[in-house]
């Protein structure tokens, strides 16, 4: 069997050879971050998110202690990939090509589910590490967004990066445009250092937000957060947030469109995070009124599948409502008849901004 500076060795080639941008050791120790936690969810920062209050038998957050959730893990085998594409920013001045189209956020832009694509990759390290372990009683668990795991604390702790003022995980070379994957193990390997905080007195991302989201340097109130209106709130979205939404129709980039560490990160060279041209900048009115065949078509297996087809038609009818395009009108007309409360009431809120905007032009 081999030693543990061997293994992580191991694990080291194991992710590189399996597509992976960077890799890392995390210890199971508690981490400072996750003491803020509990506290977080008390205020209500999480939203409807009611997965991230899940409990354990004491009645513990999961989240909050990963040494409680699994008390046979002695580290944390944490992986990343770069999705970044080299496409326009979100916070560029829009264009022609722009004007009447809305925004889905960087990481959808593909169609396809990162969790699965993350996985499978995941699955290569992990078989690499048992094998180099040598042993039969080796414990392992691989998650992608589905454990109760904060991936971005690991990953800091695993030496990939560190937790920007957005509460984006941000490597030096990488940025920020990273899907996380980790492989809990019984195995005490040797762990990384965290990576320094490069941050610096820069606030670029709390003061681009437009809902005021980030209430704080590293706090983020999910109630405010465009990704989280756009992806995760159901039914009607507060008239507080919409105009701020402005074209976002799935996700917001805004925060990392403006971080200084991602204007020369990277594109990715792998084939299953290329955008489709159809999700960059697309059309409004087509979403606005997508059937529930052509939905399912499109985007299964997406991300967007997240928000379903009827969360996707309420925000691209806010958007409409923002473009300040009045071609949008008609159809709008036609909105506020429909069978789902949430998009007849904003479609009468959009039509109603519309018109004020003509009329004072």
């Amino acid at each position: 069997m081999l030693r543990s500076n061997e293994i992580t060795a191991a694990v080291t080639q194991a992710a590189k050879d399996a597509g992976f941008d960077l890799s890392g050791i995390a210890p199971v120790d508690a981490s400072p971050e996750l003491e803020y936690f509990p506290q977080w969810i008390a205020e209500g920062r999480a939203g409807e998110m009611k997965y991230l209050e899940g409990r354990d038998e004491q009645g513990r957050l999961k989240r909050a202690s990963l040494a409680h959730v699994a008390p046979w893990a002695r580290s944390v085998v944490v992986c990343a990939i770069n999705y970044n594409a080299a496409q326009p920013y979100s916070t560029e001045v829009a264009d022609q090509a722009a004007q009447g189209r809305g925004w889905i956020s960087r990481y959808a832009w593909s169609g396809q589910d990162y969790h699965d694509s993350v996985l499978q990759r995941l699955r290569r390290v992990e078989s690499s590490v048992r094998n180099a372990a040598g042993a039969n009683d080796v414990v392992t668990r691989c998650y992608v967004d589905t454990g109760p795991i904060v991936e971005r604390v690991v990953a800091k702790y695993a030496g990939i990066g560190w937790i920007g003022k957005n509460t984006c995980l941000i490597n030096q070379k990488l940025g920020s445009w990273l899907f996380l994957g980790v492989i809990l193990s019984s195995l005490e390997l040797a762990a990384g250092l965290p990576a320094p905080d490069r941050c610096g007195t820069c606030t670029r991302c709390i003061d681009a937000c437009p809902t005021d989201a980030l209430v704080a340097p590293h706090q983020l109130d999910s109630n405010k957060c465009i990704a989280y209106l756009t992806i995760e709130k159901r039914g009607s979205i507060a008239e507080d947030f919409r105009s701020e939404m402005g074209r976002h129709i799935f996700g917001c980039d805004i925060c990392q469109d403006v971080c200084p560490w991602n204007r020369k990160a990277p594109a990715t060279d792998a084939k299953e995070f290329q955008p489709r041209p159809e999700l960059v900048n697309p059309a409004l009115d087509w979403l606005a009124e997508i059937s529930a065949e052509e939905f399912r078509a499109t985007f299964r297996g997406s991300p967007l599948n997240r928000t379903k087809r009827t969360g996707l038609r309420r925000n691209a009818v806010i958007a409409m409502g923002n473009s300040g395009d009045e071609k949008f009108i008609l159809l709008l007309e036609r909105m506020k008849s429909d069978d789902d409360d949430a998009i007849s009431e904003s479609a009468t809120w959009a039509l109603d901004k519309l018109r004020r905007g003509v009329k004072s032009a």
